[in-house]
């Protein structure tokens, strides 16, 4: 391949990474993009988090047998790409790696691996920072030369440059949001809040001048509306702007809770400290929970439980109230719920729900730190 060939490559593929937004959209056309101008046929690109665990973020035209199960025996288990990697032994482009998710297809007679036996295996990086890996092959291929070695080290490194630069918009994008969430929450309390109180003494003071029933009666209906609204926004305020988090999660809970007229049962365990991304999971789950224990369970005592171990955080909310007909096998009916789980399994967690008809409901999640 001459000099000018590869230019080109590093030019194409510089033009999409700097159009991507969403890393694994992004990575997934790098992947088809390299894979097409150099002529190989298989690759595939790990990205690996700091406790060294792998995800197989984009593959192109694995074998058959590697496919199957959801990429099982990509996702799941080490290799010596993955092993050299964490143990820090893997700074530069490698020539060549027999791959041992194949080696094992072979030696398990598992199924056809279409001449693929080897690959190239290139880290991720961006000056100190590492991302993963990228691994590329073609069937009956055993060997790459010094300067496609080159031209995949040079590609890997504009895939973790471009790693980094979404990696901090989407830091960006969060801090944005919460700077947003903050001003509408100072708007509603300043605004619309203060209107709804205005109103609410309004009719108040509307219904003691008054002696007709009638009117009194209608000014009664109008004060006990502005309270309720005045009760919806100030919840509505404090999920956009949690007033107490930064005393921690528990404390914050518990004064929503209190907001909401609920008595409630706090115990902590473990470690107070969260990171950042679970305890805002953590706050808006609690929110929903509480919330629903306000509107469904007929009861306004509420247990929270909340243990911090080394590698994961378990939160349970209980109450004893009225309970529900709940049954794992149905679609969650209820947007709060599915809300819930869906902020759960998007921390990698687990959410389930314990409640039957007379026994009261039990929310429990399980996030890995």
């Amino acid at each position: 391949m001459s000099r000018n060939e590869e230019i080109g490559i590093l030019k194409e593929i510089a033009e999409l990474l700097n159009e991507g937004t969403d890393s694994k959209t992004v990575l997934a056309g790098v992947l088809r993009k390299l894979l097409s101008l150099t002529g190989l046929q298989t690759g595939w690109i790990f990205l690996i988090d700091e406790k060294g665990e792998h995800q197989l973020a984009a593959k192109v035209s694995l074998p058959e047998v590697l496919a199957v199960n959801e990429y099982k025996r990509m996702c799941q288990g080490d290799c010596w790409c993955v092993g050299r990697y964490n143990s820090g032994k893997l700074n530069k482009a490698v020539n060549i790696i027999e791959c041992q998710r194949i080696e094992n297809v072979i030696l398990e007679k598992a199924g056809d691996t279409g001449g693929l036996t080897h690959h190239a295996t290139v880290p991720l990086r961006a000056g100190n920072e590492r991302f993963g890996l990228l691994n590329v092959g073609s069937p009956n291929k055993t060997h790459f030369e010094r300067d496609e070695l080159a031209l995949l080290e040079a590609v890997a490194f504009q895939i973790g440059t471009a790693l980094k630069r979404i990696k901090l918009t989407q830091r960006e994008q969060e801090t944005a949001l919460i700077s947003e969430r903050n001003r509408l929450a100072r708007d509603l309390h300043d605004s619309v809040n203060q209107l709804l109180f205005s109103l609410s003494l309004t009719a108040r003071a509307g219904r003691e001048m008054t002696e007709n029933e009638e009117v009194k009666q209608t000014f009664s209906y109008i004060q006990d509306l502005a309270q309720d609204a005045l009760g919806e926004m100030r919840a509505l305020i404090w999920q956009l702007k949690p007033q107490g988090l930064e005393n921690g999660i528990v404390s914050a809970l518990s004064s929503y809770a209190e907001m909401l007229g609920l008595t409630i049962e706090a115990k902590l365990t473990g470690i107070s400290s969260f990171p950042e991304k679970v305890e805002e999971a953590l706050w808006r789950i609690g929110q929903e929970a509480l919330g629903n224990c306000k509107k469904h369970s007929q009861t306004t005592h509420v247990s929270l439980f909340l243990n911090r171990s080394s590698d994961s955080v378990t939160m349970k909310i209980q109450d004893q109230g009225c309970g529900f007909y709940y049954d794992e096998s149905f679609e969650l009916a209820s947007f709060g719920l599915k809300n819930m789980k869906a902020r759960t399994e998007g921390l990698k967690g687990t959410f389930h729900i314990n409640s039957e008809p007379g026994k009261g409901t039990e929310i429990q999640i399980q996030i890995p730190i």
